[in-house]
């Protein structure tokens, strides 16, 4: 390993101008070289053969390409792969474990803005700001309407945080300043000590859904995660409660929720649904009780600078023979989002 690696930026065009400003491409160039060639978005392309073949460090990001062995064979001086962003499923496969490359995530740099996302959907909704803003002919009768409303308020409520996640984690530690909450977490891999340090109780599933005014969902999409909110779980929820989805669309059954929304027995917050989006005239759009936004809780705009910095400071650590400070490893691409 060299001082200073030779490194490619691996992602889209529109992907690297977002989260590569001026300064943090040289700060790139600073920690790396990066040659004449600082970014690809077509690891296919003949014309970076040479590139490729020097290449020791990937930066990549959304636009990025599976790594599989006929791409690697093209790096055979290939040790690390820093993603500047979530999700590295779509991006590896079996010949990047076997050959050895270090990968690691910024997903703990994304799970930021989720969390603050999520914060401020639990607070609006103890308030049910947002039904007001769906149907705002409610707001013509004042305030006065809603000071006797059971339904209204975050003082004595319960959050039920299913999914113990980096994600789910930060929106614990995030409600613990919020005196007037209970905070419960169901996650079968959480520790229970742990998860009381953050201000929580560790608690099943089954006990978790009847105590919580508001459900949200930070659970990653696996097989058997899917529908993990179905009909029963949502009738188990006190009546008036929100359900708030910021993970993925499959882990709650639309059609159950629509269900329950439709009577108005729920309120629901998705920020992410099952397609994703949902078809221009699904009956959930239209309901007065659910707020629906276009996957915006991730890192957006500015908060995209956040994923560079992360992979960035992976460089930084690599170039100087430190540990990584969020590998990925083989075994945790079975739970990880």
């Amino acid at each position: 390993m060299t001082a200073r690696p030779r490194a490619l930026a691996v992602m889209s065009d529109d992907a690297y101008s977002l989260l590569f400003d001026e300064p943090r491409r040289r700060r790139f160039a600073a920690l790396a070289d990066v040659a004449e060639a600082v970014h690809a978005s077509d690891v296919d392309d003949p014309a970076l053969h040479d590139v490729l073949a020097e290449v020791e460090v990937l930066v990549t990001s959304w636009g990025a390409p599976r790594f599989d062995a006929a791409r690697l064979a093209r790096m055979p001086r290939l040790r690390a792969v820093f993603h500047a962003a979530g999700s590295v499923r779509p991006h590896v496969s079996d010949a990047l474990w076997e050959r050895g490359i270090l990968l690691t995530s910024a997903a703990d740099a994304n799970a930021v803005p989720v969390a603050e996302f999520t914060l401020a959907a639990i607070l609006l909704a103890g308030k049910r700001a947002l039904v007001h803003l769906r149907a705002p002919e409610t707001t013509g009768a004042g305030w006065q309407s809603s000071v006797g409303n059971p339904r209204v308020g975050n003082l004595g409520r319960t959050v039920g945080v299913v999914g113990y996640s980096r994600i789910g984690r930060r929106v614990v530690e995030l409600l613990r300043p919020f005196d007037g909450l209970d905070v419960l977490v169901a996650d079968p891999f959480a520790d229970a000590d742990a998860v009381a340090a953050a201000g929580a109780r560790l608690v099943s599933l089954e006990a978790l859904l009847p105590q919580s005014d508001v459900l949200s969902l930070h659970a990653p999409a696996l097989p058997s995660t899917r529908h993990m909110i179905a009909a029963p779980q949502l009738a188990a929820l006190p009546d008036g409660a929100t359900v708030i989805n910021t993970a993925r669309g499959s882990l709650i059954d639309h059609d159950a929720l629509l269900a329950e929304c439709r009577t108005g027995r729920l309120d629901a917050i998705l920020d992410v649904t099952d397609p994703e989006p949902l078809p221009r005239d699904a009956e959930l759009r239209g309901l007065p009780n659910v707020a629906i936004t276009p996957h915006l809780a991730g890192s957006l705009g500015t908060e995209t600078r956040r994923l560079a910095d992360a992979a960035l400071d992976e460089l930084k650590a690599y170039a100087a023979g430190a540990p990584p400070r969020h590998p990925v490893r083989r075994t945790e691409l079975e739970w990880i989002a």
